[in-house]
């Protein structure tokens, strides 16, 4: 895999989780223009004192005149559109506000950077365009949703839109676009509404975890800094361009049940599990297939779960303020 260096690299969405991994990874041999309204500020853990070739800019996608201005000023080689509204409770809370961001914003952030003579344009998509059941699914093949008048599949079908967004303007602006479908992605730093994360922080402080169901959903999850090898790779990969890529390891393949008993296990917690209602619609099963990224990118997860969770619950024992 190549190494991105002497950049300009402009990202919507650069505080949250994922974006402030990026930016950790990215910034030290190019130079980063992070957008973001700072609902959530993962940043802080990764970047603690802003070094000079990272400028940010607090704002809203929806935003058209501050987006644009701010592009126009930065002149970015590339553009990493992660900006989202991604929390679970936001699909069930706030159903039109979530299509809104998500599908409108991404034309947003299009429309500003149809005219700029970009090397790359990134759209950060979900495994969620997949739909309820999610195994060996191929980029190529055909997306799905679930039961349309169900606001939990906003998310997944604001995220595709964005993605046929993103695909129709590469071709009619030759703008170079690619695509990642990141899988259940966890690690240090993550706050919000994270799996991961959530079982981690009633684990450690030895509080009941509540697992949704008879907690036997499947998930494969993906450790961040192995998300961010696959960006990297993208990035740096001429073949990438045009090409919609499944991010995440199917060796991290563990039931939610499962899951939570490994991290109290872990965390030598004392913490209970709670089963209780799902209180909306699950997903039972979602795996992915990363055979593309294995052959185009190289791309192979070299963080097994057990580690990975290892790691992040040290770094939580150790931040305690985001608990």
């Amino acid at each position: 895999m190549g190494v991105v260096t002497d950049k300009r690299i402009f990202i919507t969405g650069g505080a949250g989780f994922i974006g402030a991994a990026v930016t950790k990874k990215l910034f030290n041999k190019n130079k980063i223009l992070i957008y973001d309204n700072y609902r959530r500020d993962s940043l802080q853990f990764f970047i603690k004192n802003k070094p000079a070739n990272i400028q940010i800019i607090e704002g809203d996608i929806l935003n058209t005149e501050l987006l644009k201005g701010a592009i126009e000023i930065f002149k970015p080689d590339y553009v990493l559109h992660l900006a989202a509204m991604a929390g679970v409770s936001d699909y069930y809370k706030q159903p039109v506000k979530t299509m809104e961001i998500n599908a409108i914003g991404t034309y947003s952030v299009l429309e500003a950077v149809k005219e700029i003579p970009l090397e790359r344009f990134v759209y950060f998509s979900t495994s969620e365009v997949y739909g309820p059941l999610v195994y060996g699914a191929k980029e190529d093949g055909n997306t799905a949703q679930g039961d349309i008048k169900q606001v939990r599949w906003t998310y997944g079908i604001s995220k595709l839109a964005g993605e046929g967004l993103s695909f129709s303007y590469a071709q009619q602006y030759k703008i170079p676009t690619s695509s990642i479908r990141p899988f259940n992605i966890y690690g240090p730093g993550q706050v919000g509404e994270g799996g991961v994360q959530i079982f981690i922080t009633k684990a450690i402080n030895d509080e009941t975890i509540h697992v949704t169901g008879n907690g036997n959903q499947i998930r494969a999850w993906c450790y961040i800094d192995d998300l961010v090898l696959g960006l990297e790779a993208i990035l740096t990969s001429k073949e990438a361009v045009g090409e919609i890529f499944n991010i995440g390891n199917p060796a991290g393949t563990i039931t939610i049940l499962n899951l939570a008993q490994t991290i109290i296990r872990l965390s030598g917690s004392k913490s209970k599990i709670e089963f209780i209602p799902h209180p909306g619609v699950d997903i039972d099963l979602r795996v992915p297939n990363i055979g593309k990224a294995s052959k185009i990118l190289k791309f192979t997860p070299g963080i097994d779960l057990e580690e990975g969770l290892k790691r992040s619950i040290e770094w939580y024992k150790k931040n305690p303020l985001i608990q």
